[in-house]
């Protein structure tokens, strides 16, 4: 036995030491001359009544081997022993394991108190050894796994690969990531205890998708770690919830504007610019519907229009909300005809009326289409393009659809540097023509309408519709009005003192209701001047007093009572209601040019029957009446004949400049002073520069 690494020692059937190797004489601290035919037990008095002599008798006495571990008092040392039977007694190898048994009960009492600190841990989690299987669990891991694991699946026991484990639930990408994790933690021996990995991932269980934060720790040299699991599922899904939000439209659930854009973007870098469709669909008057039924009734038209657009589109197409009343549909796979297509029908979903709660409300809409080209790569210039063609349709009289065009850039162009313009100097290049308002009766110059142009330094002398539209959109209106307002009051008092009595007419925006500034803008206009009131007329267009026309009422009746006149202008291009117009504290009814030409057309032989009937319903209720559009003799004759009080027009005289106006109203003085008989006869005085 001396090539036996192990302590060997044999005794015979006494118990007395017949052969010892050089191993035994080591770990005995005795010369085997020492030992040899002596009782083990005198030489030893330690192993009297031990565990090792039990099992010597044991083998003895039924001749089977025995295998222990043997604590030795004097020595203070662990050995593990093997006693074999032989021929003559027994065969003994042992060795000493008390480095080694001490090591193993140091990890067992780390491992007892480190699980006893992942029972308190709230969260699921594992004590993994170094390799790579589970050492210990905590309640909450066994509690979790029964919960969310298939019925089919069962906790990680110890013993198990923890990696096996985690296949249960995890997609092979997420696990492949916790694998590279883990390993790299594991098999970093040179690092230090505390060292983490922190991975996140979800996990398919009974209750859906639920997600998780796991962090490995690695906990001592040996290379054990701790892994738990957080479930992080509520923050998830409020984070989810958060985005979803930020991304949609609240009153609508869909796609918002901030969304709408990213889509734009990713679909036109997926096509390369091409096949890529916005449609800006913009509801018409819908403030008026806002105002009149209230914002609870207009959400739930908002909501019925988002319903039926959304059932209009192809399939893959995205409906989204810009903002109060404008959705856009993000088509793909579009040329021009398609989109165009496409928004017609969007345009019949708007074929029946909305019914919101009890109330019944037809709606329309104006439609501006941009297909993208090739080398278009950004969204924001495509929603600009559509929104181009939008405004275009709906200037061209709304519900219609309109597809856009380089020159409505342009138009775009235009109204952005009108917008920026007005806000800057350009109130300061507003000049004011005055055009001539004559009595019908005498043919004498009553007073003068002012309009406004805009001397622009490189365009040249501009009329209101190239800007006034969008001062109106911008709010720049206001500030403009009250130049106006002073500009005009002030030159209408130069003429008084000079002996030319003329009523002056200035046009105001119905913005100036919403204001809530006009009362104060007109008295102070007037105070400064020093104009009489009742030499002042406020212009307004049936449409404008209609869209509030409890506040126009109040703000009007005001002026009125301090000797303001008001007039409306345009009458019969709007769809106001006729007792609520003349509700208001009104003095003056201009008919619109369009209405003369109704008349030519549908009168036939009587041509002044239509306007004689309008005529006389003003003049029951007091009201005085003015024909504009005056082109031509026949229309200065149908307005005489249906009683229109006062008439302009470019036949009785153009708009003119201040400078001009008073030198022109002589020679007309000096051509008889009657500018309706001049006009029929031909002899109108012209506006010269």
């Amino acid at each position: 036995m001396s090539g036996v690494p192990d302590a060997v020692y044999r005794l015979d059937g006494q118990g007395r030491f017949a052969y010892l190797n050089q191993a035994a004489e080591r770990l005995l601290g005795h010369r085997a001359d020492e030992l040899l035919g002596r009782d083990a037990r005198d030489a030893f008095p330690a192993l009297r009544g031990s565990l090792a002599e039990e099992r010597y008798r044991e083998l003895l006495a039924d001749g089977r081997p025995r295998e222990f571990q043997f604590f030795y008092e004097p020595g203070s040392r662990w050995y593990e022993v093997r006693m074999f039977p032989d021929s003559a007694g027994a065969a003994v190898l042992f060795r000493d394991i008390d480095v080694r048994r001490r090591t193993d009960q140091e990890r067992d009492d780390q491992i007892r108190g480190l699980t006893a600190v992942l029972e308190a841990l709230p969260s699921p989690t594992v004590l993994v050894g170094p390799d790579g299987r589970i050492l210990s669990t905590n309640r909450a891991w066994v509690r979790s796994s029964e919960e969310l694991l298939p019925e089919t699946s069962w906790p990680g026991r110890e013993g198990e690969d923890y990696l096996t484990v985690m296949t249960r639930g995890l997609a092979p990408q997420e696990h492949a990531g916790l694998a590279e994790g883990l390993r790299g933690l594991l098999a970093d021996t040179s690092s230090s205890d505390g060292r983490t990995f922190a991975f996140d991932y979800s996990c398919r269980t009974r209750r859906g998708t639920c997600w998780f934060h796991l962090q490995a720790t690695r906990v001592d040299r040996e290379g054990r770690v701790v892994v738990t699991h957080n479930d992080v599922t509520d923050q998830v899904r409020a984070r989810q919830d958060l985005l979803w939000r930020a991304q949609h439209d609240d009153l609508t659930g869909l796609p918002n504007r901030a969304r709408l854009i990213e889509l734009t973007g990713e679909a036109l870098t997926a096509d390369h610019g091409g096949g890529v469709a916005l449609l800006v669909v913009d509801l018409d008057a819908f403030k008026t519907v806002n105002d009149s039924l209230g914002h609870q009734v207009g959400d739930e038209l908002l909501r019925l229009v988002a319903g039926r657009l959304s059932e209009q589109v192809r399939p893959g197409d995205t409906v989204a909300r810009l903002g109060a009343d404008q959705f856009v549909v993000l088509a793909h796979g579009c040329d021009s005809a398609e989109a165009a297509a496409l928004a017609f029908r969007l345009q019949s979903a708007f074929g029946r009326p909305f019914a919101a709660g009890e109330i019944t409300v037809p709606l329309s809409a104006s439609i501006g289409v941009a297909v993208a080209r090739p080398e278009v790569r950004d969204a924001h210039h495509l929603l600009s393009d559509a929104d181009a063609a939008m405004f275009a349709a709906k200037s061209s009289g709304r519900d219609r659809v309109h597809l856009f065009s380089p020159a409505l850039r342009e138009a775009a162009r235009w109204r952005l540097e009108v917008a920026t313009r007005l806000r800057g100097d350009a109130i300061d290049q507003l000049v004011v023509h005055y055009q001539p308002v004559v009595r019908l009766d005498t043919g004498e110059i009553e007073g003068v309408e002012a309009l406004v142009r805009w001397q622009h330094p490189e365009r040249g002398l501009l009329s209101p519709d190239t800007f006034l539209s969008v001062a109106e959109e911008t709010g720049q209106i206001i500030p403009i009005t009250r130049w106006l307002l002073r500009e005009t009051t002030r030159k209408a008092a130069e003429w008084a003192a000079e002996g030319l009595a003329l009523r002056m007419s200035v046009n105001v925006s119905a913005r100036h209701f919403s204001t809530e500034t006009l009362v104060r803008d007109v008295r102070l206009a007037l105070q400064d001047s020093g104009l009489p009131p009742d030499q002042l007329v406020l212009e307004l267009t049936e449409t404008s007093v209609a869209e509030d026309p409890t506040r126009a009422e109040d703000q009007l009746s005001v002026l009125r009572g301090f000797g303001v006149r008001v007039a409306i202008d345009d009458f019969g291009t709007g769809w106001s209601s006729l007792a609520q117009l003349f509700a208001l504290p009104i003095g003056t009814l201009k008919i619109d040019r369009s209405l003369l030409a109704a008349a030519e057309r549908v009168a036939a032989g009587d041509t002044g029957a239509v306007l004689a009937a309008i005529v006389g319903l003003t003049r029951t209720l007091g009201i005085r009446s003015v024909a504009e559009g005056i082109e031509t003799p026949d229309h200065l004759r149908m307005v005489r004949e249906a009683g229109c009080d006062l008439a302009q027009g470019w036949l009785l005289g153009h708009p003119m400049p201040a400078e001009r106006l008073p030198a022109w109203m002589r020679e007309v003085k000096e051509a008889g002073g009657d500018l309706c008989a001049l006009a029929i006869a031909g002899r109108a005085v012209p506006v010269r520069g």
